[in-house]
């Protein structure tokens, strides 16, 4: 029997002859290929700038930086997600201030959004998870009518929102929309992952996008994002290849967290193709609604009225105990077929049990993982090979049940 992987990546030759293309150029590191990348984001997202950096962790912890945001400020974030959402906001020395799922859903408690901003709050970072973009309406509302509370410090981009930004966690979300409207146009900053289980991949990568601020130069922004990302210097290595240039400052100790051209050169490439790849990735995910009909006790709700999602997991849900789900991981597993699980809530982990967060104030999120299975889902999987996964999982699925 075929085994079939979780999420391996979609590369052609296009993307090779890209790659083979900056190799055979002699620049390799962040230059001309990665501004054509970042030149490509800005106009599939509909924004003014973009920056390429090397990873989406890397892209909201500079977003972070870049807000001023730090010691004794907090940061709101959902439990339900990957540990990068919240980690970030503990690299900066701010305190992770977690919210429970509402009931039945993956999206976090947006009713109980306003009640967690307080004088200290300076962002909240939205997660689009699997996909499915946050509702932004709810998030703004709360964000709004606590106006009177918010601080900016010294912060001039603070300054001019006037209120907690808004960050969205977009790891999954490249490509979805909400009332027509891509993801880069609802939260003042919006991150991407391009690592290699994403939908569009640069191996390991992200960017960052983000609106225009009244008073904010975009020039400036985007100069502060590369300070961060090249150690402070106030050259990048493209800028000292310019005849006598070689002469730079370092403005502050910086981090070193840049894309090479190589990463951007597979971005490209996959970018042009992207549309066709999120088609098929719709037909996949309507045959697995209706296979699964029958069986399913709740899943992400990928389209809708107001949604219109790029389908990266296909999170499902079963009348199952925890017990039962993991020996059905297993047992696919066995037979050629993996399984995944997302997310395990942030409460459960070890660093964040540390932080002093139990579980047992979670329990919306914690209902949504205790049954939740996670099935392949990519641009390459065949109608062949999802229809093996099916009939395995629900023989497996008859067995354990």
């Amino acid at each position: 029997m075929k085994n079939i992987p979780f999420s391996p990546p979609d590369v052609t030759e296009a993307e090779i002859d890209e790659v083979v293309s900056v190799l055979r150029s002699g620049w390799i590191t962040s230059g001309p290929k990665k501004k054509e990348f970042e030149d490509m984001l800005c106009r599939y997202c509909h924004v003014d700038r973009a920056v390429c950096l090397s990873s989406a962790t890397a892209s909201m912890e500079l977003t972070l930086r870049v807000l001023g945001i730090g010691s004794g400020d907090e940061v709101i974030v959902t439990a339900y997600s990957y540990t990068a959402s919240a980690s970030v906001i503990c690299h900066v020395g701010a305190k992770p201030v977690m919210i429970d799922t509402a009931p039945d859903s993956f999206e976090m408690d947006y009713d109980r959004l306003a009640d967690a901003i307080n004088e200290k709050t300076k962002a909240i970072i939205a997660v689009d998870l699997g996909g499915r973009l946050c509702n932004y309406e709810k998030i703004f509302d709360a964000v709004n009518n606590k106006r009177s509370l918010f601080d900016p410090g010294d912060n001039k981009i603070l300054k001019s929102l006037g209120r907690i930004a808004v960050i969205a966690d977009s790891a999954h979300g490249l490509g979805s929309k909400r009332d027509g409207i891509q993801s880069g146009g609802f939260a003042d900053f919006t991150c991407f992952s391009f690592h290699a289980v994403k939908n569009l991949t640069t191996a390991e990568g992200g960017a960052a996008v983000w609106k225009t601020f009244d008073g904010i130069d975009n020039d400036f922004l985007y100069k502060q994002y590369m300070l961060f990302s090249l150690h402070g210097q106030n050259k990048d290595a493209l800028d000292k290849t310019k005849a006598g240039a070689w002469e730079y400052d370092i403005l502050f100790p910086g981090y070193k967290c840049n894309m090479t051209d190589i990463q951007a050169a597979l971005g490209v490439a996959q970018l042009r193709r992207y549309d066709k790849m999120l088609a098929h990735r719709k037909k996949l995910v309507e045959r697995y609604d209706e296979a699964l009909s029958g069986l399913l006790s709740g899943k992400i709700v990928h389209f809708d009225e107001h949604s219109e999602s790029n389908c990266h997991l296909y999170l499902a849900r079963f009348p199952i105990t925890i017990e039962q789900r993991n020996e059905i991981i297993i047992k696919c597993a066995e037979r050629g077929i993996t399984l995944n699980v997302h997310y395990k809530p942030l409460p459960l982990l070890t660093a964040y049990k540390d932080l002093g967060l139990s579980i047992a104030d979670y329990p919306n999120a914690y209902k949504m993982y205790e049954n939740e299975i996670t099935f392949p889902l990519y641009s390459t999987l065949s109608f062949e090979d999802q229809d093996q996964v099916i009939n395995t999982f629900k023989e497996v699925f008859d067995e354990v049940v």
